[in-house]
């Protein structure tokens, strides 16, 4: 995708599986929001191929589009609508919505059905803005940042939502900021920056994890000792073993691994855009 002579996206691959959830990180700036505006046909590319569901976004018609449900950074419902009532109302969008009442309880709102959007709590909303794209029951579903200023117990329970959408069978593209909210609901993760991918895999082993030097941290004979080894089990039971025959505490053993958050800095620390 190009503005003039900029290039936004330039020319990435991806593949997202039937059923995954899939996260989509990037710093602002890095063409994330580009490219999933062109996976939900909004935004015309300057080039490449594109599939969705087996069809080019660019030109797919009103039954692709039923196929797909969209939750925004920012949702726009109508402050005087009850839940139910929201949902009524997208439902007439659709030739086979989901039953309201179904879908209420999928959201978690059982308790708010008959309450105004305008008195619902931000998370509450913003379980409404899932509903509203699950009325239709899309195959697909696109959430850009759903949890963007929730407090930390929001965002658990909004995980919950996130995670039953995958219990439904239902296919999920993510962005987010949250590296720990990608680590707990995406089945694999690709981050993108300045316009290209620098990353993909399970959040397990993406940058290759798994095999990066781990950090050792405790205190022993009143000093404290870090160190970093790529060869974990054996370090560990050397150190033991000494520990053993000196008859000293290894206190406050600590061993850590480098997070999905550290992986994801350093891959776009030269990407020339900031959070």
């Amino acid at each position: 995708m190009s503005y003039g002579e900029t290039e936004a996206v330039r020319g990435i691959d991806l593949e997202v599986m039937p059923g995954e959830v899939f996260a989509f990180l990037g710093p602002n700036g890095a063409g994330k929001t580009t490219t999933v505006e062109i996976l939900e046909g909004y935004r015309h590319r300057s080039g490449g191929e594109v599939s969705v569901l087996g069809e080019d976004p660019q030109r797919a018609g009103r039954e692709w589009r039923e196929r797909i449900g969209i939750v925004l950074q920012s949702g726009r419902l109508d402050p005087y609508l009850s839940v139910r009532e929201s949902l009524g109302l997208y439902a007439g969008y659709f030739p086979a919505p989901r039953p309201i009442e179904e879908v209420i309880e999928l959201v978690g709102l059982e308790g708010k059905a008959d309450e105004r959007a305008r008195k619902l709590s931000g998370g509450q909303q913003r379980r409404l803005d899932v509903g509203m794209a699950l009325i239709g029951d899309p195959d697909l579903l696109f959430l850009d940042e759903p949890t963007t200023g929730f407090d930390p117990s929001a965002r658990r329970q909004f995980w919950d939502v996130i995670a039953g959408l995958r219990d439904l069978g239902k296919t999920v593209f993510l962005t987010t900021h949250y590296m720990e909210e990608a680590q707990r609901l995406a089945d694999r993760v690709t981050i993108i920056a300045a316009g290209e991918i620098v990353a993909r895999g399970t959040p397990e082993d993406l940058g290759d994890r798994e095999h990066q030097a781990a950090t050792i941290h405790y205190r022993a004979g009143g000093r404290e000792v870090k160190l970093e080894t790529t060869t974990l089990v054996k370090t560990l039971h050397e150190l033991t073993g000494e520990a053993l025959e000196r008859g000293e505490d290894l206190e406050g053993l600590e061993v850590t691994r480098p997070t999905l958050e550290d992986v994801y800095l350093e891959l776009t620390a030269d990407s020339g855009a900031a959070e």
